[in-house]
């Protein structure tokens, strides 16, 4: 198995500095971290990769059976630290992959130095006292959107995801990444992504952690950050002046600002 073929691995940045890892969400490719790539390059080695299914991954390695949790990302997520080699990383992950960055220090805590959660949810879902942002009837109706018309249902939730209204093309880049997905592969990882409860996996967390997240965000409200910054002993919480769920496009310098804050911090 070639990892770095599987998940499109590149490699780039300072040879010799702190190695960051950075991990795109649902219907997202590494892409999306173009903007804040360029301030992180003068600090770090930085590794980007795709998700299987996302991108330029290597689409004939998917399989619903290995990726209909996301244990099967975990674990594509330790095989690529393995086959680099780097020591150990901080992994930041956006949305989704910050439970697949929990995950995965969870079962081998070895690989990795720092973990950076960019707008993490551990479960959308309200339950009791806890507040994800949605009732299971609101997640159940968005799956079913999304099972009979995924390239209308990308163009509706896309730019309520991004938010910045008034930034449109923000909204029109996500919708078009969302779009270039397999429509079979995206029905699965939204699943994966809507349903998956970790909010047990936080206590289990061992190193150092950074919770950012977005002053607004209709997808992760800031009541769910706080829940996740509890729950992880130690962490920090850092609110990024930033509006939607994706603020590495719609405030990438404060983004960048903050992960390099917390990387070069002792």
């Amino acid at each position: 198995m070639d990892v770095r073929k599987r998940n499109r691995v590149s490699v780039t940045g300072r040879k010799g500095g702190p190695v960051v890892v950075l991990a795109h969400g649902f219907g997202c490719d590494q892409n999306l971290w173009r903007l804040v790539v360029p301030e992180l390059e003068k600090h770090f080695r930085v590794v980007l990769f795709d998700h299987v299914g996302a991108g330029g991954s290597d689409v004939s390695a998917w399989s619903p059976e290995r990726y209909s949790t996301l244990d099967g990302y975990v674990q594509d997520v330790i095989e690529l630290c393995q086959e680099l080699g780097l020591g150990p990383v901080t992994f930041v992950g956006h949305s989704v992959s910050s439970m697949i960055g929990v995950l995965a220090v969870v079962q081998e805590p070895g690989l990795f130095d720092k973990l950076v959660l960019l707008t993490p949810s551990p479960s959308y879902i309200d339950d009791g006292d806890y507040r994800g942002g949605f009732s299971e009837q609101d997640i159940d109706e968005l799956l079913d959107s999304l099972d009979s018309n995924y390239l209308g249902w990308s163009a509706t939730v896309a730019p309520v995801i991004m938010g910045n209204p008034d930034r449109p093309e923000l909204g029109e880049e996500l919708t078009n990444s969302f779009c270039r997905m397999d429509p079979e592969i995206a029905r699965v990882f939204a699943r994966v992504t809507f349903l998956s409860d970790n909010r047990a996996d936080l206590s289990k967390v061992s190193v150092p952690t950074l919770v950012a997240e977005s002053a607004r965000d209709t997808l992760a409200p800031r009541e769910v950050g706080a829940f996740v910054h509890r729950q992880i002993s130690g962490s920090e919480l850092v609110t990024l002046d930033s509006t939607g769920h994706c603020p590495q496009l719609s405030a990438p310098q404060e983004t960048a600002e903050a992960i390099i804050a917390f990387v070069q911090g002792s």
